[in-house]
């Protein structure tokens, strides 16, 4: 496993101020590798020819957002699974939102603790680290059958890459809940992994369809979404899912989420 000494990080901030106190912050917590980039375009050129551990960026860039940062890795072959972590005091959901989905490993606000820090650099380790190998679960995850519904393209490998590493092989992909009926109907899954929030028919729909009108009604159903409204989530629950997971989600709890589930079939 990585030792947190070890990580490199690269980190967008025009402030001067902002990115020593990040340095400082990070250097508590024992890391010293860590390369400063005042534009989106200095850090990305960088990441393309020396892939650091992990990306740290302010969401206000001179040259561009961190959403256009990360939208440009997500659409890299070779950088769309490092590591993502937002540094920004900006709470527009419009502006936010789209950044969950593409898979954030975590949102830093402004000004940040040294604890808040802490959990998002033991999730990015964790998350580097996992393999089929940290599970302790009696089941072969590469036998089972998941579906993951997303209507976001970015959500769906951020997921994907997260289940291979945990060792599932198995994976079905679904962009909406109307889209993933005929799989339902079709193929037995072993776990479906949905979203809230999509065209046609929502996560919330889609579990009811499982549990009520399909063959396989107690499959086990985990929503991994960005809904904060408790009256939509509190209906989801009473729709059928068996767990409810937010964007950014932490790897160390997915892998219990899973264990637990799985483990109840």
């Amino acid at each position: 496993m990585l030792s947190i000494q070890h990580l490199i990080v690269a980190l967008a901030e025009s402030s001067s101020v902002q990115a020593q106190i990040i340095r400082n912050a990070l250097s508590e917590l024992g890391i010293t590798r860590m390369e400063v980039f005042e534009t989106g375009e200095a850090l990305l050129e960088y990441i393309g020819k020396y892939k650091p551990d992990v990306v740290m960026s302010a969401f206000h860039l001179p040259d561009m957002t961190g959403g256009e940062m990360i939208f440009r890795m997500r659409g890299h072959t070779e950088l769309r699974d490092l590591p993502f972590i937002l540094v920004s005091s900006e709470t527009n959901p419009d502006l936010i939102d789209p950044m969950r989905q593409a898979g954030l490993m975590g949102i830093l606000p402004k000004p940040f603790d040294l604890p808040q820090l802490r959990k998002v650099i033991n999730d990015t380790l964790d998350f580097l680290a996992v393999n089929q190998n940290d599970t302790d679960s009696d089941l072969d995850y590469a036998d089972l059958n998941i579906l993951v519904v997303d209507d976001s393209v970015m959500a769906r490998r951020h997921i994907r890459t997260v289940l291979e590493r945990l060792g599932f092989e198995k994976i079905t992909e679904s962009w909406s809940g109307k889209d993933a009926l005929p799989l339902i109907d079709s193929t037995l899954f072993d776990l479906v992994l949905t979203d809230y929030n999509m065209p046609m028919m929502d996560g919330c729909e889609l579990a009811s369809y499982i549990r009520t009108r399909s063959m396989q009604s107690s499959v086990p159903i985990i929503m991994i979404s960005s809904e904060e409204n408790m009256e939509r989530l509190a209906a989801a629950e009473a729709a059928g899912v068996s767990a409810i997971m937010g964007k950014p989600f932490e790897t160390s709890a997915v892998r219990q989420v899973l264990r637990t589930q799985l483990a109840q079939r």
